[in-house]
């Protein structure tokens, strides 16, 4: 059976950017960098993913060190490497080598124990179209709260 832990996920990149294409890849980690996950402490604000000598990169995620970790912890702001297939990381450099994409960490998870990370090809959102996502979820919210209110 397939068991997934669901962790927080990075709420700020899809408002930010629009997602074109999702990939699913996994994570080098250091056992205090598992456990701090596991408790939920760590940071997705600009974070991204860099292709660097044909592997994937995650530069400015910051999981926070671990309280029982003590002088085995390890650096909170490192580089990380995410784990793909040869031919996927190659397709994933053409499609950033276009105009205005990027790679964006999405969300973490736990599945059959280990930490998986869904990352997006993205592209950036004009300042309008940030406008029209804060309009269309203040309306879905005014109608969610008149159908509260008839029941």
């Amino acid at each position: 059976m397939d068991q997934q832990k669901k962790l927080p996920e990075n709420r700020k990149a899809r408002f930010h950017y629009t997602i074109l294409e999702t990939l699913e890849c996994g994570l080098v980690l250091m056992g205090t960098e598992v456990k701090s996950m596991r408790e939920g402490r760590f940071n997705y604000s600009d974070s991204y993913i860099r292709i660097i000598d044909g592997e994937l990169i995650m530069v400015g995620f910051h999981i926070s060190e671990y309280k029982q970790g003590n002088l085995f912890n390890h650096d909170p702001d490192r580089n990380r490497k995410l784990l793909a297939h040869k031919q996927e990381i190659k397709r994933l450099a053409r499609k950033v080598d276009e105009k205005g994409y990027t790679l964006v960490p999405l969300n973490a998870y736990f599945k059959n124990g280990k930490l998986k990370m869904t990352i997006g090809i993205c592209q950036g959102k004009k300042i309008h179209d940030k406008r029209a996502s804060i309009k269309d979820r203040t309306e879905k919210r005014a109608i969610e709260r008149s159908f509260k209110q008839k029941i």
